[in-house]
Parts: structure tokens; C-alpha cells; sequence
């Protein structure tokens, strides 16, 4: 064989593997390799002293490890298959829903008697205007509603003092009425009509 190249070995060297590339020994290119499209293995970014299978992995500012992020992840499955089955998608018969039965009742019918009730009220107001200084039962009247309006809180005595002249004074500032402690004619309407009315 003659007339052969020395350097060609004599077969088909298509599916031999390369000679990996090497890195040049110059100060400033550290780390280059010298034929960059014939680099088989990317470099590791891996810190150095820690395994690739241990790195961290960051979601939401969290750092969790790979095993923490199974963890999650079958979590997660496990409830979304919890969530399917709850909801019956599993099952393989559907659920018979139970006849419904509607019962009838007697009907009854009951007569009511409507009694007409007294609507005069049970505490009355005074049937004539007072001032101050008067006594007698209509004064007394007159106390009474005041007691039972909430605006007297003394017995009634059948003198109109100081008490049941602050009385109506509160009574007349609830009904925006002059405030001057005697039961005239407004005050007395306004006292008619409130007893009235309860």
C-alpha cells in the first residue's frame, strides 16, 4: 500500500469519537477551548463542593430543594385527585336518587271571632290645662301619664311642684314645644294625642 498517507490509518474513521477538545494553556484564554463548535459537554455552573442533584431551586423567593419541590408536587396531585374524587368523578355507577313522595295533609279550617277592643288608652290625659301650683285629681291625672310616658319619675301626689313642672318641660322639648312647664293648650293636645297613640 503504497502511495498511502501515513497519517491515514487504513479504515473509516466516520464513527470514531473525537479527541475532546482542549483547553489552551495561555494566562488570558483560561477556560476557551481552541475549536468551540466541536465541544461535546457544556460546562458545570454548579457551585463548586455541591453535588448537581442538590441545587436549589427558587420559586416566589423561596428556596426549596428538589426534594421539597416532590414533595409539593405530589402534595398538589394527591389533592387534586382527593378533589375528583370527591366530586364523584371516580365512581363508576351513578348515584339513584330516592323517589320523592309528597304527603298530603287534612286540611283544617278554624272560625276566628274578632272581639272589637276598647281603644281608649288606659292611662288618660288631664282634661283641662295646668300650671304650677294647682292641685287636685287632675293634676294627679295628669302625673300619672307623665309617669307612664317615662317623664315623671316621683309618685303621683296630686301637687303640681317642682318635679312635675320639670316633668313637662321634658315632655315639651321631646314634642318641640315651648318650653315653659305649663300644660296649655298645645301641651295638652300633645299629650292627648301621644297617649293616644300608643
Amino acid at each position: 500500500m503504497e502511495g498511502r498517507d501515513e497519517r491515514d490509518p487504513g479504515f473509516d474513521d466516520w464513527f470514531d469519537e473525537p479527541e475532546p477538545p482542549t483547553e489552551t494553556n495561555t494566562g488570558v484564554g483560561r477556560g476557551v477551548y481552541e475549536d468551540a463548535d466541536e465541544v461535546w459537554v457544556l460546562p458545570d455552573d454548579e457551585e463548586p463542593g455541591r453535588p448537581r442533584e442538590h441545587r436549589d431551586i427558587v420559586i416566589a423567593g423561596r428556596t426549596l430543594t428538589r426534594t421539597q419541590l416532590a414533595i409539593i408536587a405530589a402534595s398538589l396531585l394527591a389533592l387534586f385527585f382527593a378533589i375528583l374524587a370527591a366530586a364523584g368523578v371516580f365512581s363508576g355507577s351513578k348515584a339513584t336518587v330516592p323517589p320523592v313522595t309528597t304527603q298530603t295533609l287534612p286540611v283544617t279550617t278554624q272560625q276566628t271571632t274578632t272581639q272589637q277592643t276598647n281603644t281608649t288608652p288606659s292611662v288618660e290625659a288631664p282634661a283641662q290645662t295646668l300650671a304650677p301650683g294647682d292641685t287636685g285629681s287632675q293634676v294627679k291625672v295628669l302625673q300619672n301619664a307623665l309617669i307612664h310616658l317615662g317623664y315623671l319619675k316621683s309618685k303621683a301626689d296630686g301637687v303640681y311642684g317642682i318635679d312635675t313642672k320639670v316633668a313637662v318641660e321634658r315632655f315639651q322639648i321631646a314634642k318641640n314645644l315651648a318650653e315653659d312647664g305649663v300644660v296649655g293648650t298645645q301641651t295638652l293636645a300633645a299629650l292627648q294625642h301621644t297617649l293616644a297613640n300608643q
